[in-house]
């Protein structure tokens, strides 16, 4: 029996953490529409389970309340606490909820935003100020000197880890630490028995370095969904049909090929300038009886909704507009976390 067990996202959870946008990040410039997609998203979790909202200060909470109120949320539901951020992308610098035998473990990784790419002083404090504000119930909020952000990593709950050499290994946020070094270190601090490596694929516009969140994961322990590209004049063609290719060479703990569920790629959304942004419908949030889909007003919509649909067939399958979400370069589960029954103190 392991002594540790990273645990998976689809486990019965006590709640969602969501920080809210202001206007000291770089949604600044497009508040109104970003705040029309976290209403949305705040109305899908709060309905199904508690949601944390996470503010800059007072009067930022007193804007959100009102502002959820007038939206007709249940503010039963809601649970305010104030911690100036940098940036809303809590999915990499919130909690990471460990079991340990009979305690629960938190871990509150080093977050450098993304490789010294954007400030994240505020946002590498935030776990720590909600434990100090009395929001989690863990034994134990250790503090590993490791660069991980919590999209780089996947897991079944039973074990095994899905993550990608890029952004792990290649991408310079851990110098001196190899493949061997990492699996030892997951080991230790989650109770990973199994690694798998990704090699290859990424999205143009995903600034993380190849997040695992934006090309597969996990949707049971035998099931993975993953980005596929089927156009060869495309530019992912090759990297994500390579990635494919290695996926079918994963093997389960018990030596059975993983079913791979393959998510279409939506048609190019590109900023005003022509840049191409991280569009992905792996980038989906699994909270208590639901999961929640980004969505891109696009064919291919459908198309992941329905294969969804087959990977979650005990859950609803919730679409969400996350055109205004990806301008920033990340999607809906980026923009979460989710903490597993017990490990949060609500009133």
């Amino acid at each position: 029996m392991r002594r540790r067990c990273l645990i998976a996202e689809s486990a019965p959870q006590s709640g969602v953490l969501l920080t809210w946008p202001h206007p000291f990040t770089d949604w600044q410039d497009d508040i109104d529409a970003i705040t029309a997609v976290y209403v949305k998203i705040a109305r899908e979790i709060s309905r199904r389970e508690p949601l944390v909202v996470i503010c800059y200060d007072d009067a930022h909470q007193r804007q959100v309340e009102q502002l959820l109120a007038n939206a007709g949320l249940d503010s039963n539901a809601l649970h305010y606490f104030q911690v100036p951020t940098n940036d809303t992308w809590i999915r990499d610098y919130g909690p990471i909820a460990v079991s340990a035998e009979t305690e629960r473990e938190l871990l509150d990784f080093s977050f450098n935003g993304w490789g010294n790419k954007y400030p994240a002083e505020l946002d590498n404090a935030v776990s720590t100020a909600l434990n100090a504000a009395g929001l989690f119930t863990a034994t134990h909020l250790q503090h590993p000197p490791l660069v991980l952000e919590g999209g780089s990593i996947d897991t079944d709950g039973e074990g095994c880890l899905l993550t990608t050499s890029h952004c792990l290994v290649r991408s310079g946020r851990n110098p001196g630490h190899d493949k061997h070094s990492l699996e030892q270190l997951f080991q230790e601090l989650m109770g990973i028995e199994h690694v798998l490596w990704l090699d290859h694929g990424e999205l143009e516009g995903d600034d993380t370095d190849a997040h695992i969140d934006m090309l597969a994961r996990f949707c049971s322990p035998l099931t993975i969904a993953y980005m596929q590209c089927t156009d060869p004049d495309d530019v992912h063609y090759p990297a994500l049909g390579a990635m494919e290719t290695q996926l079918r060479t994963f093997r389960h703990a018990d030596g059975e090929p993983y079913r791979l569920v393959p998510l279409p790629l939506p048609r190019p959304v590109c900023t005003a300038t022509g840049q191409r942004l991280p569009a992905s419908y792996c980038n989906f949030l699994v909270i208590n009886a639901a999961t929640l889909v980004p969505v891109y007003d696009d064919p291919a919509d459908a198309v992941a909704l329905e294969r969804l649909a087959t990977c979650f067939p005990d859950r609803e399958i919730i679409p969400v507009s996350c055109l205004s979400l990806i301008r920033q370069y990340g999607s809906l589960h980026c923009a979460t976390m989710q903490l597993p029954e017990g490990y949060l103190s609500l009133s």
